[in-house]
Formats: structure tokens, sequence, C-alpha cells
């Protein structure tokens, strides 16, 4: 049997998407691909471009700080297909919600860092130096 022209093998799903081979496996180990991985001659992963694109979305949505379970969860969702809108809406709000006050905290920690910057700009414009008590 013929592979896709669209395959890709594992290593070339590692390059295009920056996860390592490892964490691909993981990932299928884990359940959170939507549609399985199909195997080529000698039993080798076979990938498609549909798995490029929602690891795209995996790798966002654990970059924004999504605990493994929910995201495994959301992929169980999809993955079922019809009907679970509702549920992956309320999972994705929830996310959202949690995205949004770590903005929250990381804005009042750049609200500070930027305030030291000034502090220690305008003592090095008055004095040419800093002073180490004078953090």
């Amino acid at each position: 049997m013929a592979e896709p022209t669209n395959s890709l093998s594992i290593g070339q799903v590692a390059e295009r998407t920056g996860l390592s081979v490892h964490a691909l496996r993981f990932y299928e180990n884990e359940g959170l691909f939507v549609e399985p991985v199909g195997r080529g001659p000698g039993g080798r992963r076979v990938y498609t471009e549909d798995h490029v694109d929602w690891l795209t979305v995996c790798i966002i949505l654990r970059a924004s700080g999504m605990p493994l379970p929910a995201l495994r969860r959301y992929a169980e969702l999809v993955r079922t297909g019809d009907g679970t809108e509702r549920e992956r809406l309320a999972l994705l709000r929830e996310h959202q919600t949690q995205v949004t006050g770590q903005i929250g905290k990381l804005t009042q920690c750049l609200d500070l860092i930027k305030f030291k910057i000034g502090v220690y700009e305008d003592l090095i414009d008055r004095n040419g130096t800093c002073h180490p008590t004078q953090v």
C-alpha cells in the first residue's frame, strides 16, 4: 500500500513543529491527537498536514499554560465531534480566564521592571554610575 503524497515522517513533523521526536511520541501516547497517527512500512509513524495543524493548536494551548489533563480532555471532545461544542467552549472559556489572569499578573511584573529600569537610568544619568546601595 502506497503512502499518501502528503505524508510526513516523525522527523519532518518534529522539525516543522519544534517538538522533539520524544515529545511527539508522548503526545500520541497521551491521546492528544484527534486523528490516529498512521503507520507506514516497517511500522514507522506517518503524519499528515492535519496532524501538524492540530499540533500547532496543542503547542499554543500548552504555551499558554493549559494543563495536560485539560488538553487531553479538549482533544477527546474534538475527537468525539458533534454534540461536544458546548463543553469545548466551556473548557476554552475557563482557560481564557486563567490566561487573562496570568496576563494581569505579568503586566504588574512588567510595570515594576519598567519602574526599576527608570530608577537605574536616572541614577546613572545623574551620577554616571550606580552605587550598590541604590537598588
